[in-house]
């Protein structure tokens, strides 16, 4: 017996669930060492969503996000998750356990890919399938707390028990793949494109295995009898309710309120298959496109899995279009349709065994040339951007390929290039040698995951300007460990913030802060429950009628909050102890909303002033002014400070506070010009008059 036998021989003589076992173990070891590089939540406002509903559950048992009662997101991920914040009290710890459950849930994908795989394959290529599945590129959810870490193996497993239903379709069979479905929509409300894939689906069967339609469908009553009850019931509840049908969608019942276009929603749909091509490899596309197009083909357990994948890929690859197509998302949404990998990764692994995809030259060619091409179509100028980051990861590689080798224009063709060659090898290459192409695909997927976490524009970078962007403290909990994870932290969001993220990254690491109050209307650019609060002359800020009382509270220095400053954030954010009233002691007028820019002037009022000096720190713009600007500040008309701005230099200015009769300082700072972005930037449409950027405002009390 030669060496390569008798290691085949041990191979074969492990059990399928040890195997299965390791796999698990290996994927899990390897997302969560990967997963370690986020530095904290960036996906807004997502993974605060979630990260609010888990650490709720675990607090209280009710799903609240900010104290407020929320059913309008599943409550299948949070429960998942829940345990890590109710284990651990320090948040910081409780994230990093919460990432090693991602990891190990979306894992366990492997384990329905696998039995998946065996309505087709034998055991040796099942497990190749299950490993594949664990391995394709958007495992790097596994580092964000995403639904899409619950949903994967969910959608997998509802798959699963759909094409085995198709086969056999008993009774219990239907019942539960429904339920499972149930669970899957309680996860993610896209699994909603299950329900009509599976109404379809024995329907296309039957056409395709060319039997009686009447007598044929008569094993599938049960189903359709309780999908038709189902909806009925659904209907009437929500009706009795006074709600409407669409509310069942929960949060996702924004998106029907969308204007859509036929054109937009076809350009959509376009875009999103060729991107799958891409995604998977093209190879692994063309082999399931293979198998579409010859159904009658394979074997019965290849045709319940042809007609399951397609109907499940069709239903679901029009949803995700149609939601990408509305104006406020405009772009491929990769990581709403990645779930279907799996179908693709088992269909090439079938390019080794007899009897499930067609021998015949023409077919495969035809799924080569479709697969190869369709990358082709894919706006690479207008994907290729920021937003890939978090949904699009197939495009961070050919970033890679703009930046280093090719102009943005030019991409397009080097993926047409790429992507033929791999089409050409999936065509040509000698069935014998067709397990070399899942090898191929595995090399891609881990070369494109590289590239998407580590790369310049990558995930461990995005992570770590959203920390940044929050805080330049030490410790994420840099609150907690202040004032104590039972203190009651209120914090003010106001027009003096350029960015919600001080909002965002203290409020998600730290237990102690609570209530989010919009000061005089700047509302913050998420939908989240907020206060809406009013700074009144005297400084007290005031919601419902009623002074606004805090124990503690978070603010922008700009915004200065009577009471004792116990902690300074370099990045511009401040504690205060209170105890009290909340009294706005200064107000920062002139400044565009969640903008450090000013028009041509800006002002400065403190209440309850008794001299000292003010600080503000300055910065122009060398893309927009040639040479430095002067400001000019005023205090009663009287000039008492003057400096100049560097077009590319940050500087300071220090001016001293005189009190007026009421206790007030006032101070106008006036900008020498201003200039409009869209006068001098072709294509700009920002039509603001810019007069300098006005950083950071620092008062110092009088000695």
């Amino acid at each position: 017996m030669s060496a390569v036998t008798a290691v085949r021989a041990r191979a074969v003589a492990v059990p399928v669930w040890v195997w299965l076992t390791g796999i698990v173990i290996v994927a899990s070891a390897l997302w969560i060492g990967v997963g370690r590089a986020n530095a904290a939540p960036w996906i807004m406002i997502d993974e605060i969503v979630y990260s609010e509903l888990a650490k709720s559950l675990a607090a209280h048992g009710h799903f609240l996000v900010r104290g407020v009662p929320s059913t309008g997101y599943g409550f299948v991920y949070p429960v998942v998750i829940a345990p890590a914040w109710w284990l651990f009290a320090s948040i910081p710890d409780a994230y990093r356990v919460a990432k090693v459950i991602d990891s190990v849930v979306m894992s366990l994908t492997a384990i329905p890919a696998y039995f998946l795989a065996r309505r087709l394959l034998p055991s040796g290529l099942s497990l190749a399938a299950a490993a594949l599945t664990v391995l394709v590129p958007s495992m790097l959810y596994t580092g964000m707390l995403m639904t899409e870490n619950a949903f994967y193996p969910l959608f997998v497993l509802a798959a699963f028990l759909f094409v085995r239903m198709l086969e056999t379709p008993t009774w219990r069979r239907q019942i539960v793949l429904l339920a499972v479905c149930f669970v899957a929509f309680e996860t993610r409300a896209q699994a909603v494109a299950l329900i009509p894939a599976i109404v379809t689906a024995p329907v296309l069967l039957v056409l395709v295995e060319r039997r009686p339609l009447k007598t044929a469908l008569r094993p599938f009553a049960t189903l359709y009898a309780i999908l038709g009850g189902g909806a009925l019931l659904a209907l009437a509840g929500t009706v009795a309710m006074g709600r409407s049908p669409l509310s069942l969608l929960g949060a996702y019942r924004a998106a029907t309120t969308s204007s859509y276009t036929l054109g937009g929603f076809l350009h959509y749909l376009l875009y999103h298959v060729a991107e799958f091509s891409l995604y998977v490899g093209v190879v692994p596309f063309a082999a399931l496109l293979a198998l579409w197009l010859a159904p009658r083909a394979s074997t019965p357990a290849g045709r319940a899995f042809a007609v399951a994948t397609l109907t499940i890929s069709v239903f679901l690859t029009a949803e995700v279009a149609l939601f990408a197509s509305q104006t406020s998302v405009d772009r491929i949404e990769e990581r709403n349709l990645f779930y279907l990998a799996p179908f693709a990764l088992i269909a090439l692994l079938a390019l080794g065994v007899d009897g499930v995809i067609t021998r015949r030259r023409g077919v495969l060619v035809a799924a080569a040339a479709v697969a190869g091409v369709l990358p082709v179509f894919i706006p690479f100028t207008r994907t290729i951007t920021t937003s890939a980051v978090s949904d699009t990861f197939a495009m961070l590689p050919w970033w890679w390929v703009q930046d280093h080798l090719v102009s943005l224009g030019d991409v397009k063709w080097a993926a047409l290039a790429a992507c033929l060659v791999a089409a050409a090898l999936f065509a040509f290459l000698p069935r014998r040698f067709a397990l070399v192409l899942p090898m191929l695909v595995a090399g891609y997927f881990l070369l494109t995951a590289y590239v998407v976490e580590y790369g310049v524009h990558g995930i461990e970078k995005t992570s770590l300007g959203s920390s940044w962007a929050g805080t330049h403290n030490a410790h994420s909990d840099w609150i907690d460990r202040t004032v104590g994870r039972n203190a009651n932290v209120s914090l003010l969001w106001t027009s003096s913030m350029p960015t919600a993220y001080p909002i965002w990254e203290n409020e998600f690491f730290n237990r102690s802060v609570g209530t989010v109050y919009d000061v005089d209307g700047v509302r913050t650019p998420d939908p989240l429950p907020e206060t809406v609060a009013n700074r009144v002359a005297s400084g007290d800020l005031v919601a419902d009628g009623h002074p606004v009382k805090a124990q503690y509270v978070l603010a922008n220095s700009a915004v200065a909050v009577g009471g004792k400053e116990i902690k300074h954030d370099s990045l511009g954010m401040d504690l205060y102890r209170v105890n009290g009233p909340v009294v706005i002691l200064s107000h920062v007028g002139g400044l565009y909303e969640g903008d450090t820019w000013s028009g041509k002037t800006a002002t400065y009022q403190r209440v309850e002033c008794a001299g000292g000096s003010l600080t503000v720190t300055l910065q122009g713009d060398d893309q927009l002014f040639e040479r430095p600007q002067t400001v000019v500040a005023t205090e009663a008309g009287r000039v008492v400070g003057r400096t100049a701005i560097p077009v590319s230099k940050e500087t300071t200015m220090t001016v001293p506070l005189a009190p007026a009769a009421n206790h007030r300082c006032t101070v106008r700072f006036t900008v020498g010009r201003t200039l409009v972005p869209a006068r001098v930037h072709p294509g700009s449409t920002d039509k603001r008059p810019l007069g300098a950027h006005f950083l950071v405002w620092n008062y110092k009390p009088p000695r």
